[in-house]
């Protein structure tokens, strides 16, 4: 019966992450997470070198301001990688957690994207997210279920002032065991 409960948690809190632009900003954890780019089929436009290293860092940033915003539940930490869809689901997301009590937190462990078309005017990229990540279920300070996922995200971000901002983040996929 208990496990059958955390399996209703984590697949709750993972179709939340359906919807996520969810994970580790402008406050960041210790260090960003392993991201790694493959641009090769990209188009129709080509990615340029800074291009491709400002997508890199800044989607690193995103999931480690998404995990501080979440552990912490304070969607102002949002603010700096997450605009549109993407902050309003996760903003939403938080205040279900300071309702619930029930928190998730995440423990990021690499992303391997695939630029898949980058807008010939440069205002919007589209990738695809290979994510593994540790996945826990809290409850007050109690862990109530802890697994390592992998999953699938469609990701769409956009060039702000100084970075690139995740606008929408789905996932694309059920969860893929490592």
């Amino acid at each position: 019966m208990m496990r059958a409960a955390l399996n209703v948690l984590v697949i709750l809190a993972l179709a939340g992450g359906a919807y996520f632009v969810s994970w580790p900003a402008v406050m960041a954890d210790a260090g960003s997470p392993e991201v790694e780019l493959n641009a090769e089929n990209l188009g129709p436009r080509p990615i340029e070198e800074l291009t491709e290293k400002s997508i890199t860092r800044d989607y690193g940033h995103a999931w480690q301001t998404m995990a501080a915003a979440l552990r912490e539940n304070r969607s102002d930490l949002l603010d700096g990688y997450f605009t549109g869809i993407a902050k309003a689901i996760l903003a939403e997301e938080i205040a279900e957690q300071k309702r619930s009590g029930v928190r998730v937190r995440y423990t990021d462990q690499g992303h391997k994207l695939e630029a898949i078309f980058y807008s010939p005017s440069g205002d919007a990229m589209q990738l695809r997210d290979r994510a593994r990540l540790e996945v826990e279920i809290v409850d007050g300070d109690k862990v109530v279920h802890r697994e390592d996922v992998t999953l699938n995200y469609l990701v769409l971000m956009t060039p702000g002032a100084d970075r690139w901002l995740v606008r929408d983040l789905q996932t694309t996929a059920a969860e893929v065991r490592p």
